[in-house]
């Protein structure tokens, strides 16, 4: 084989290997973080638009301001979520004012009580009233790490929407 012949070969299947890795590098970053829904969310701002529909056209139909607050992510639709808030209510928002950061917020009929240990004869450290948001740790044995604005301790699962499996 000549020397030119040998160099368009080694050319040719450089660029065959550089294509390929291009098209692996091609996939735009939403694929990336592309998951299965439905999946539990927080809003991440101090102010979120819900929207009737998937975009900035569509009219607004609830403004939340509770930063934390959880939802429920049941579609995607490009870069916009279909939420559900803890009182059903549906609508569209963007994935930017969404966070992975698992919450959760007091869903009973009265006050609850939150425990230094994971379990009801531990020592009772706050009592929580209903509509409380906070910071929700991973949920063992009906019971969850529940973190209100630095106070911490447990609570009973079932009495936080938000906490459940997906």
């Amino acid at each position: 084989m000549s020397q030119g012949k040998s160099f368009r070969l080694r050319a040719v299947a450089c660029a065959v290997i550089v294509g390929a890795f291009a098209g692996f590098l091609a996939v735009p970053a939403s694929a990336a973080d592309e998951g299965k829904v439905p999946y539990w969310a927080s809003i991440d701002a101090d102010l979120a638009n819900l929207r009737v529909g998937p975009g900035e056209s569509y009219k607004i139909d609830w403004v939340y301001r509770r930063e934390h607050l959880p939802v429920k992510v049941i579609r995607r639709e490009g870069p916009w979520r279909l939420v559900e808030d803890p009182d059903g209510t549906q609508g569209w928002m963007r994935d930017l004012l969404l966070s992975r950061t698992r919450s959760a917020m007091v869903r009973s009929k009265g006050v609850i009580e939150m425990h230094a240990e994971p379990r009801g004869s531990s020592p009772m450290l706050w009592r929580i009233e209903p509509g409380v948001v906070g910071l929700l740790g991973e949920c063992k044995e009906g019971w969850c790490p529940f973190d209100i604005a630095g106070h911490k301790g447990f609570v009973e699962q079932e009495d936080l929407w938000g906490a459940g499996t997906l």
